[in-house]
């Protein structure tokens, strides 16, 4: 049975059920994926090429929560808390698995002023448990694309901060949908992680590779929802992935409980 103080937490907090996303936004990126634009397909190849956006709006209705309604085109729109409350059930016991087996994890965000803090306290609950929890620095780096002379000097790398793997420039943590971190990542590596906990490009370019994944995604990403509907080794938590840091401490206390 659910935690009904998680639940409410959840609500009261806009984690999940009326979230800030628009309507029109996740319509627009739903779109965007189907275009196959850059930064909104996370990394992923649709296993069918006739993906319509009213059939990807029934696998957000289905697996996110969004409103159902193909005519529902402006205003606010919604996670559904007690979805999202049995993925992060399926996702915990998944990570106590790990734990028990000591498997080797790669940990990675797109959002290091969000969800950054739950994937800090994953890696601090499978380092306690003796999980292996993988650290690398590929040789590589892509340039900014800008026509500021300063910015062009700072390409952007990967950073591992405490075991989670981050988009970076100089002194500055990113924001970023794309995959090619994450390539980067597994092309470093000697051989493929057991299992990978990430999100936005990261994880997509995880689930494209055939690793197990345990994914975040907001309502207006529809690339990993979609995946997993599609069956690819893709678990995919829905989530408001940008409120206030402390917000999402009892997420990752419940992500967690297996190692208290």
């Amino acid at each position: 049975m659910a935690d009904p103080t998680l639940r409410q937490h959840l609500l009261d907090t806009r984690i999940c059920g009326d979230v800030a996303t628009s309507r029109q936004e996740n319509l627009r990126n739903f779109q965007r994926m189907l275009d196959r634009r850059r930064e909104y397909d996370f990394g992923l190849t649709l296993g069918r090429a006739d993906w319509t956006r009213d059939e990807v709006l029934d696998v957000m209705h289905r697996l996110c929560g969004v409103h159902p309604d193909p005519a529902f085109d402006h205003g606010q729109d919604t996670i559904d808390v007690d979805l999202t409350l049995a993925a992060l059930d399926v996702v915990r016991d998944r990570l106590a698995l790990a734990a028990e087996r000591r498997e080797r994890v790669l940990v990675a965000t797109g959002h290091p002023t969000g969800i950054l803090v739950i994937h800090l306290s994953v890696v601090a609950a499978l380092r306690a448990a003796g999980a292996g929890v993988l650290v690398t620095a590929p040789d590589w780096t892509l340039p900014w694309e800008t026509d500021n002379d300063w910015t062009r000097k700072r390409p952007r790398h990967v950073r591992c901060v405490n075991g989670v793997h981050v988009f970076a420039a100089g002194g500055e943590l990113l924001h970023t949908h794309l995959a090619e971190p994450m390539q980067a990542v597994l092309g470093a590596l000697d051989a493929p992680p057991d299992l990978v906990f990430a999100d936005h490009g990261w994880a997509g370019a995880a689930a494209e590779a055939g690793i197990e994944t345990l994914a975040f995604a907001d309502c207006n990403d529809p690339a990993l929802f979609v995946a997993q509907d599609e069956g690819r080794p893709v678990v995919t938590v829905g989530l408001d992935d940008n409120v206030l840091p402390h917000l999402y401490d009892p997420l990752s206390a419940h992500l967690t409980s297996w190692g208290h």
